[in-house]
């Protein structure tokens, strides 16, 4: 396990430089200018303003050179300055950062916890009832976009019956302290966690049903039962620990997704988030701050697949890295 572990960490470092790359010549090449959102709404603002704004942003040089400065600033352990916020990126993303993954953390709980119970209880008694209800709810739940989801859900609970906020992380103006600002952040906190863990539930309550029905039939199973262990036994005890290994791959594989998906749910409910700020660096084209975070989600997703391999080898004894 350490030379397996010593091996990935030697290759997260040349993954990352990677992306980096390609995420800065994907930004660059896209269509718009920073300098026509920060200069050109000024009236009148003279084409030298803008010239000027180009050299003083870096903007003038050659692509390769602009790429060259940005790996050896990042290198030196900086991530750059907003164009927009004039404000270091890393201090941007770290203020954001507690509150996407407040969203993120519930919302993976919520799904994780919710999936494995309707996975194994659908599993328990294949083409049931509750097995055939949790299956047409899983697929209808997987195929709703989260920001369809999110409006429908604010009408609804929001402004039809006024149950829990509409937007926000807070109430303005409240001034609320103890239990009182934590029910308060709880009922802002929700709705987007219900939609942010929708589409995660179903797929994981497919995959444990998928996983328990096929361990189920193994060898050890009947060996369980013919020693007398009970149901639940059975089940959570020997059959849940092996049907869990698939779904820790896609739990480690779909966290990329996850905070791609909060982009779109932190906008729906104004949550202030890592999603709500990279939307807001897209309309303004403020490419430090967008590479920054686009950093932040990689170094994420690799260290979870590393994280993933590890789980791997902890919940199944036969698994031997070499």
């Amino acid at each position: 396990m350490r030379e397996f572990l010593l091996k990935r960490t030697v290759q997260i470092i040349p993954l990352i430089l990677g992306i980096i790359c390609i995420d800065f010549l994907i930004i660059h090449l896209a269509p718009g200018d920073p300098t026509q959102m920060l200069g050109g709404e000024l009236t009148g603002a003279p084409p030298e303003y803008q010239e000027k704004l180009r050299k003083d942003l870096g903007l003038d040089k050659p692509l390769w050179v602009q790429l060259f400065i940005y790996i050896k600033t990042i290198l030196s352990g900086n991530l750059g300055y907003s164009f927009v916020y004039r404000s270091s990126v890393f201090d941007l993303i770290m203020k954001q950062v507690p509150n996407t993954l407040m969203l993120i953390l519930t919302s993976m709980l919520f799904s994780i916890i919710l999936g494995i119970f309707l996975g194994v209880n659908a599993a328990r008694k294949p083409y049931s009832l509750f097995d055939n209800v949790t299956t047409s709810v899983s697929l209808l739940g997987y195929s709703i976009p989260n920001f369809w989801l999110g409006v429908v859900l604010l009408l609804v609970f929001s402004l039809r019956f006024g149950i829990f906020p509409v937007q926000g992380m807070y109430t303005v103006g409240g001034d609320l302290t103890g239990l009182d600002h934590v029910i308060d952040v709880a009922r802002h906190l929700f709705l987007p966690m219900i939609v942010l863990g929708t589409s995660q539930l179903a797929m994981y309550t497919r995959l444990i049903r998928t996983s328990m029905l096929e361990v189920l039939d193994q060898d050890y199973i009947l060996t369980a039962k013919s020693k007398g262990c009970s149901e639940s036994q059975v089940l959570f005890d020997h059959a849940l620990k092996n049907a869990l290994l698939p779904t820790v791959t896609v739990i480690g594989l779909n966290l990329g997704f996850v905070l791609t998906g909060s982009i779109l749910t932190e906008t729906v409910f104004a949550w202030p988030g890592i999603g709500r700020l990279m939307y807001d660096a897209i309309f303004m084209r403020d490419y430090p701050l967008l590479l920054g975070i686009f950093t932040l989600i990689s170094i994420c997703v690799v260290l979870a697949t590393l994280l993933t391999d590890i789980t791997y080898g902890f919940l199944d004894p036969r698994i031997r890295y070499r």
